[in-house]
């Protein structure tokens, strides 16, 4: 039976993925160090787990930890694996910036959720609640795999779409494009626009004086239209519209906005949310 560890099994991921992991048929281990975290689990009738015991048995080890942690905790467990065990990670900073501890005789992937696309088709209550996905709506995974040892990506691919799922599909990366993905792509580019139509509807309402309800449906019926038009081709924009979408480009996006997909830039912004000075990859 393959053995399953997750290592931050009381926070936030950790609890999304051991409730996956939980209905599986792999044999579990739960491992915790917050007090809040063990006192959870406990209610969940999941037994906690040493760190390092669980390591020594494990076939593949999860570290649901925050990314700022990972080379401390990867440190601390590392060489308590047996060879050719997995340790499978859910963001990619740490291992682009070179923070995990190496063994030569260890496999290491990265596994991150896409989440529920905007276009999903959904069908049920569930999944329309399920707006983060690892519950009822389908999601899609990137996951970076640099080794050639196919048995144990296969391994890492079973594991992936169990604590996911439901899972669409994986697809298969390096890390270096998986860190360009995410943090670039969808935290740097797409979660900013988030927060930035958040804003602008903050200004319509409190600054301008606009109805909240009125401006609140006219943004979010917009902003299905503007994603369809620009990321599926459905309906051309009007040229009145053009011409704004120029004017708001011209005002609110810098000139050399695309430095941002710079391997210099890359760096510089992972190793701030890592907290260190630089990144140590090779």
């Amino acid at each position: 039976m393959t053995t399953v560890t997750v290592v931050g099994a009381g926070g936030k991921m950790g609890q999304r993925v051991s409730n996956n992991l939980a209905k599986s048929d792999y044999r579990v281990l739960y491992s915790e160090n917050s007090p809040k975290g063990q006192e959870l689990l406990r209610s969940q009738d999941r037994e906690l787990a040493d760190s390092a015991e669980a390591a020594r048995e494990s076939d593949v080890v999860i570290l649901a930890v925050p990314d700022v942690v990972l080379g401390k905790v990867s440190e601390a467990l590392v060489p308590e694996l047996k060879p050719g065990a997995i340790v499978l990670t859910l963001d990619p900073a740490a291992a682009y910036a070179g923070l995990l501890h190496k063994r030569d005789d260890i496999e290491y992937a990265v596994a991150h959720p896409c989440h529920p696309s905007v276009f999903l088709e959904r069908t049920t209550k569930e999944e329309y609640a399920d707006t983060f996905g690892g519950i009822a709506a389908p999601q899609e995974v990137v996951a970076a795999f640099e080794s050639d040892n196919e048995t144990a990506r296969k391994l890492a691919d079973d594991v992936i779409r169990v604590m996911y799922a439901p899972v669409v599909d994986v697809h298969w990366v390096t890390v270096k494009q998986l860190a360009v993905l995410e943090p670039t792509l969808v935290e740097t580019v797409a979660c900013m626009v988030g927060s930035l139509l958040n804003e602008a509807l903050h200004e319509t309402v409190h600054t301008v004086g606009v109805p909240e309800s009125a401006a609140r449906a006219m943004l979010l019926g917009h902003v299905q239209v503007a994603l369809t038009n620009t990321l599926r081709g459905s309906n051309p924009f009007s040229d009145a519209c053009l011409i704004a979408m120029d004017y708001g480009r011209e005002t609110i996006v810098k000139d050399d906005w695309k430095k941002i997909f710079d391997d210099s830039e890359l760096d510089k912004v992972i190793a701030r949310m890592l907290k260190i000075d630089a990144v140590k990859r090779s």
